[in-house]
């Protein structure tokens, strides 16, 4: 079981709050819509950060464009960071299509129908 590093985490907690409000404001991608940064990862060495986003309400081709469109403004973003933050070396940022939230959904979905289900045979026995 890896340990936890704590300067990592706080790290990461740090470039996710950053990322989600540069995304937010800076990216005038159209392909880039309302993004949500759920995770961010960083490496033991601070030398990669691997940022898992997902898009609200987008198909997952629309969500893997969002993604690519990020990943060609890691450049970008990795500078906008250097400037806001005081880390000796901002971490290569590459971005990841995040599919939870669209498996919470899906499984929030089936679970409504099949409850839906079970109260209409229940009404047709009474």
């Amino acid at each position: 079981m890896p340990r936890d590093f704590p300067r990592t985490r706080r790290v990461a907690e740090q470039l996710q709050r950053e990322l989600a409000e540069l995304i937010r404001r800076e990216i005038r991608d159209p392909r880039v819509g309302n993004m949500t940064v759920a995770e961010v990862r960083v490496s033991r060495n601070l030398e990669h950060a691997d940022v898992y986003v997902t898009a609200l309400g987008a198909t997952a081709e629309d969500s893997e464009e969002s993604v690519a469109a990020l990943n060609h403004a890691a450049g970008y973003l990795r500078r906008q960071l250097g400037q806001m933050l005081k880390l000796r070396a901002i971490p290569a940022l590459r971005f990841h299509y995040d599919a939870s939230f669209d498996r919470g959904a899906h499984l929030s979905r089936l679970i409504d129908e099949a409850v839906a289900e079970d109260q209409e045979k229940g009404e047709g026995d009474g």
